[in-house]
């Protein structure tokens, strides 16, 4: 039988500042839960110094050759998996250079299979299937900060000499403790009492997006504003690539496209082969 959880000892399972939702008008709801949202980002200000710190160890970890793992289980794995698949259609790296790990594996990624989270041994598992080693750093996202999945998984690194990071939403949790670079964003309780999908989630999303968005800028995948390695697989990002290389090379829209058909609709390709002229 599995220890008996104390709810009250979790920071993101404290009774929501409202009561009565079910009464409350639309309006009431969608206002009150504006209210709870804008917590999120100010919350987030306050761990900046702990994000870049745990920024800089992740941009020397891809400068060294190694990757970059997010493992979660439920909301929080899902969203380690938007923000990893987003990295190679933006930036054009490896698909392999970020990646996520839910547990429970893909199909719970469409259906929830929530159970999954309370193995303390499958995390490091999955992470061996993708030959995790020492050049590697590994990032638990957790909103308790104490699913077993992710405090196995980071335990285990810890042993291994594998780099560990996290992302919470409760403080002094155990997740932190098996972590080398915490990040502890504490937006309290839930508008929906326990509902961490809610500010949790956007606060897991927001940091995500802070640690690959700076890691890819500070390793060359951003040119000024602009990115440089990304595919352009749609009407759309071809358009937004021609407009690239005529900001960079003053090119007309005709010449700017003719340059990055010849170079394999490659942005970055384009730009070097202008440059040598």
């Amino acid at each position: 039988m599995s220890k008996k959880i104390n709810l009250n000892e979790i920071s993101t399972e404290k009774s929501s500042n409202y009561n009565n939702l079910e009464n409350m008008s639309v309006n009431d709801i969608l206002y009150n839960i504006n209210n709870e949202d804008q917590i999120v980002p100010m919350t987030i200000k306050k761990s900046i110094p702990a994000i870049a710190t745990l920024i800089e160890k992740c941009i020397a970890v891809l400068k060294n050759g190694g990757r970059i793992f997010y493992i979660g289980s439920g909301t929080s794995g899902r969203l380690g998996i938007v923000d990893a698949s987003e990295c190679p259609p933006t930036y054009g790296v490896d698909p392999g250079v970020v990646i996520g790990i839910i547990a429970g594996g893909d199909s719970a990624i469409r259906k929830s299979i929530e159970g999954a989270e309370d193995s303390l041994i499958q995390g490091y598992r999955d992470l061996k299937a993708h030959k995790i080693n020492p050049h590697d750093i590994v990032i638990g996202i957790s909103a308790s900060g104490r699913t077993p999945y992710v405090v196995g998984a980071l335990k285990k690194c810890q042993e291994k000499n594998i780099a560990t990071g996290c992302i919470v939403c409760s403080s002094n949790s155990i997740v932190s403790t098996y972590s080398d670079y915490p990040i502890e964003v504490i937006v309290g309780p839930e508008f929906v009492t326990g509902s961490t999908r809610m500010k949790a989630g956007t606060a897991e999303k927001l940091v995500l997006n802070m640690i690959t968005t700076t890691s890819m800028i500070c390793t060359g995948h951003v040119e000024g504003n602009r990115m440089i390695d990304m595919q352009l697989s749609n009407s759309k990002l071809t358009e937004r690539g021609i407009k690239t290389v005529m900001e960079k090379t003053q090119l007309s829209y005709s010449n700017a496209k003719k340059l990055l058909e010849i170079n394999d609709n490659k942005i970055r390709k384009a730009l070097e082969s202008f440059r040598k002229k």
